[in-house]
């Protein structure tokens, strides 16, 4: 799938061929002012697709894992 041809198509996508537990949503769309609406977008969907999943925040790449493990503890 090509996330840049249309990315809200390949998230749900993706969100939909499994259940999740948790779902990480990274720092770089949620911290770049001008990827706000696009961190809203990703936010419900993640809510919409992946209603019983967890939602975790990381702050860098390498603390990804550690932020889905703060929920699935």
């Amino acid at each position: 799938m090509d996330l840049d041809a249309d990315p809200e198509g390949t998230i749900e996508a993706a969100l939909t061929r499994a259940d999740y537990a948790c779902v990480v949503i990274g720092a770089g769309i949620r911290t770049h002012e001008p990827l706000l609406e696009f961190f809203e977008t990703v936010l419900n969907l993640v809510h919409q697709a992946a209603p019983v999943a967890a939602i975790a925040f990381d702050r860098t790449p390498e603390d990804c894992a550690d932020a889905a493990l703060r929920w699935l503890r």
